[in-house]
């Protein structure tokens, strides 16, 4: 994808990378992940407008640290290091990094001692993200300090006849509130972007890309019922037309309704191609004793391929299949480049691949997050009735379900779940979660109903509110809505006499509980 003007985000493994090329994109300034270890010739062959160094979890005292080659600091393209990569700015360029005494994680206040350059027009003292065990002990010619905390005298740096800045504080999440006015300044007064990226430019592009990768050949989709994999689907009929043939799987693993719903639209609407497998046994029995959620995972996902593989052979010689994976889900698996980030867990349409793959992938949204594929989609026309559904777990209930997967434990969830489904749906602030659902528990309590003792499940309630995915925290409910659903829940559903409810931020939680 080329553009006149980008930002390169180095990535040394932190789980906020692509949040960094999100922030960015949001300033209409396209921005792609690259290697850490490119090559300073590689960079300059596509003149980024700038160079965003990532954070990661490794120490610059890790004998096998990922390093960037030091050539690119002598490019004269504007650098931001942020976390790890202002550490390794400092220890590259001569300065000394230490094992800090004091380390700092979360919310921590910085006090501005230099409003000059990245904090311009901004408050001498500002909330941020921290997440650190090393600190600046001396910098390195050319640089002063922009910022200090009580317990980090170097918080952000800045060399500003060359244009290399360093940030030991993380400005592309959610927690801290300026974060993106100070990306904002690296992008617009360093590096002078202009900000005329679109996601029509996307579309172009994707579109051009899919048509390059696909040739003649054909491809198989696979339907959800989901955004991602809507988006996908529409974005490929688009592009190749009658080469596409989308396949729903009913793993039996579903919400009520889903297969109509994908039906109505996607079928009624835009005339794809939609082939439906019942394959709800074959999961089942694939998931009996099954209780490690990686290993259903792995399940899910081998056996997804395999129908896949087994349902395409009827369709003749397909060689491409093509999947709705966000960068959440690359990120949460694998690092989206072979680089060093930490796997939190398997993703099926990611991880779960088996290496014997007959197809090749085809992934047109990789790059996207989630409320990026949502703008895509509006511009592709395809209804809210399907873009503003919320994001669900490609394993399905398999993952909400802890323990083994089971008919039983299945419709009750099911059950469950319409019960929260309805009253968030009638809050006036429904929009503005982005995922709520019952989760059921491995365990049993005691209840009274009437004169009668039970010992039945326990449903645990999981509400929140993010922007990405990538991180987010737990709604407030009204005390009214949740007693609603906890009544409407023991009452109305047989087998759950307990609900609770999670008030887990994400991180260190995950928003699913698998």
């Amino acid at each position: 994808m080329k553009t006149t003007q980008w930002i390169a985000i180095l990535d040394f493994g932190s789980q906020y990378s692509q949040l960094i090329a999100r922030r960015v994109r949001e300033q209409r300034v396209y921005s792609e992940i690259v290697p850490f270890d490119i090559s300073a010739a590689d960079l300059m062959k596509r003149a980024p407008s700038g160079i965003i160094l990532s954070g990661g979890p490794a120490s610059v005292f890790d004998p096998e640290a990922p390093l960037c080659h030091q050539d690119i600091f002598n490019l004269g393209i504007p650098i931001l290091g942020i976390c790890y990569g202002m550490q390794m700015i400092v220890r590259t360029l001569g300065g000394i990094v230490e094992p800090a005494c004091s380390r700092e994680f979360g919310d921590t206040q910085i006090t501005i001692t230099d409003t000059n350059s990245l904090f311009k027009d901004m408050p001498d003292r500002l909330q941020v993200w921290m997440s650190h065990g090393d600190h600046v002990d001396r910098m390195p010619d050319g640089f002063h300090v922009l910022a200090k905390t009580t317990a980090c005298p170097v918080a952000a740096i800045a060399d500003n006849e060359r244009n290399i800045y360093g940030l030991q504080f993380h400005p592309e999440v959610a927690h801290t509130p300026r974060g993106t006015d100070i990306i904002r300044r690296f992008v617009f007064d360093v590096c002078a972007c202009d900000g005329d990226w679109e996601m029509s430019r996307f579309i172009k592009d994707a579109m051009a890309k899919i048509k390059l990768q696909a040739g003649k050949e054909h491809v198989v989709c696979g339907l959800s019922g989901g955004v991602d994999s809507a988006v996908t689907a529409v974005l490929l009929q688009q592009a190749i037309g009658d080469q596409l043939h989308c396949i729903f799987v009913d793993n039996g693993l579903l919400r009520s309704g889903e297969i109509e719903a994908v039906e109505k639209t996607l079928v009624n609407s835009f005339g794809i191609d939609l082939i439906v497998v019942d394959a709800r046994k074959l999961f089942l029995d694939q998931l009996k004793g099954v209780v490690d959620p990686e290993e259903k995972r792995k399940r899910i996902g081998k056996t997804f391929i395999d129908v896949f593989a087994a349902e395409s052979l009827k369709l003749g010689n397909i060689k491409y299949l093509a999947q709705g994976t966000l960068y959440t889900d690359v990120i949460e698996s694998v690092s989206p480049i072979g680089g060093p980030s930490v796997t939190i867990k398997s993703h099926h349409n990611v991880g779960g691949l088996p290496a014997d793959l007959q197809f090749e992938l085809l992934e047109p949204v990789r790059e996207l997050f989630k409320d990026e594929v949502r703008v895509l989609g509006r511009e592709l026309g395809i209804p809210n009735s399907i873009i503003d559904r919320q994001p669900f777990p490609g394993p399905g209930l398999a993952v909400r379900i802890l323990g083994e997967v089971t008919d039983e434990r299945l419709e009750l969830l099911r059950q469950a779940d319409i019960r929260v489904q309805e009253e968030i749906a009638a809050l006036d602030n429904a929009a503005d979660i982005w995922q709520s659902f019952a989760v059921l528990l491995p365990i049993q309590t005691v209840g009274v109903m009437g004169d009668s003792r039970t010992y039945e499940n326990v449903a645990a309630l999981r509400v929140v509110g993010s922007r990405d995915g990538m991180t987010a925290d737990w709604v407030r409910l009204p005390y009214d809505t949740l007693a609603r659903i906890s009544n409407r829940i023991i009452n109305e559903v047989a087998g759950i006499n307990r609900v609770v409810y999670d008030i887990s931020s994400k991180p260190p939680a995950t928003i699913e509980w698998e």
